[in-house]
């Protein structure tokens, strides 16, 4: 019998999600299908049991910044992504042991253009005045998230909490937390929802199990 805990990178589960389960799912439902992904690693043969399931994200962005296109104001907190995780983030809240953990969104020096209309300004096929509002998005970066996630990890271990963690996620930055959990003698395992992952991190977990629908062969690569 394991103690299992589950900790999932948000940022790459709701990107993950538009390749595995669809597109334009509501926050109620994105959210049962976490909770029901997340209990599918709990082997029922052994009698496992759920310690939590963390879920490490930043809350949307809710600044007002001008678009550097239009000069308009972009209230990104009456935007619909900003509605989807606030509700979604309430869902989650809702279910049995789940547990967020919240860094924040800090700018990373303000708009940037895209790398389609980048690419075609590179090869002269777009000018710089045929850019449109839409060619452009405001550049924010997780600060606080990776850090949780890894300190989680180590806590998790040292203190025995549990004896098999589960990590949703296909970031090889946190290879150092996995090796430190495997020399405790936790058994890692990496679910990255169907993504191919690098050598580095398969090699430092003890397998890969991905519970949600596989998608299909066109949509496998983000």
């Amino acid at each position: 019998m394991a103690q299992v805990a589950v900790l999932v990178d948000g940022s790459f589960f709701l990107k993950r999600y538009v390749y595995t389960y669809g597109r334009n799912h509501s926050p109620e439902k994105t959210a049962t299908d976490l909770f029901t992904m997340c209990l599918k690693h709990l082997e029922g043969k052994y009698n496992d049991t759920l310690y939590r399931i963390l879920f490490y994200d930043c809350p949307p962005f809710e600044g007002k910044p001008n678009n550097p296109i239009t000069g308009k104001a972009i209230d990104f907190s009456k935007t619909d992504l900003y509605t989807f995780r606030v509700k979604f983030y309430q869902e989650l809240l809702k279910k049995r042991k789940i547990a967020l953990r919240r860094g924040r969104l800090v700018s990373a020096g303000g708009w940037i253009i895209k790398p389609d209309p980048m690419k075609e300004l590179l090869h002269r096929t777009k000018a710089i005045s045929d850019l449109t509002e839409n060619d452009v998005r405001y550049d924010l970066r997780q600060k606080g998230v990776d850090m949780r996630m890894g300190l989680d990890i180590a806590s998790i271990a040292y203190k025995r909490l549990a004896n098999k963690i589960i990590l949703v996620t296909g970031d090889a930055d946190f290879v150092p937390a996995a090796k430190l959990a495997r020399r405790e003698g936790i058994d890692v395992v990496l679910d990255p929802m169907w993504q191919p992952v690098s050598r580095d991190l398969f090699e430092h977990t003890d397998g890969l199990h991905s519970t949600c629908p596989q998608p299909l062969a066109s949509t496998k690569r983000t």
